[in-house]
């Protein structure tokens, strides 16, 4: 399946020059969807990335991450944004290309040496999964790699991530 056909080009969006890359045409696709989640299960057992648990960033890691867990019988752990979780957290602060932004996690999420992989619909600078993974060192966790669906090299956001495997579905 061509999962770029199922993936929506918006052009000047968010603002002019930029070519926003729109998941929800994948989402609406029953077919697709199926194929993505069994796609990435696939790749992250043939690299033997086993995960205790996945960690989802607020909002499109939720979809993608929670998916994927139940998939590969695994927990999932939300990562959301300042303000948003109830109890202890450990906070990242990190920077995007107009300004910082925070990311949260509860303190008590996974325990030390668990083994985490991250999930996300896109990396393009980094900045989202880098400050994540540096929230699972915060608790002590073990990362043992990023899944995206999408992957803009040109932006090389791979050079700003941990040194774990990394795996993109399709690339622009």
């Amino acid at each position: 399946m061509d999962l770029k056909s199922l993936i929506r080009d918006i052009p000047d969006f968010p603002q002019p020059g930029i070519v926003f890359r729109d998941i929800t045409t994948l989402l609406r696709d029953p077919q697709g969807l199926h194929y993505t989640i069994d796609l990435f299960a696939q790749k992250f057992i043939e690299a033997n990335l086993r995960a205790e648990y996945i960690l989802g960033m607020e909002s499109r890691g939720f979809i993608f991450g929670s998916l994927l867990a139940y998939k590969l019988e695994t927990g999932f752990i939300p990562v959301r944004k300042r303000g948003k979780l109830p109890g202890a957290v450990h906070s990242i602060e990190y920077a995007l290309e107009y300004g910082t932004d925070c990311l949260e996690v509860h303190q008590d999420a996974f325990h030390p040496g668990n083994r985490v992989l991250i999930v996300d619909d896109l990396i393009a600078t980094g900045g989202t999964a880098g400050a994540t993974a540096q929230l699972v060192q915060k608790l002590g966790g073990q990362l043992v790699g990023f899944g995206f669906i999408i992957e803009l090299r040109d932006l090389q956001g791979r050079k700003n991530l941990p040194d774990v495997p990394i795996i993109s579905l399709v690339e622009y």
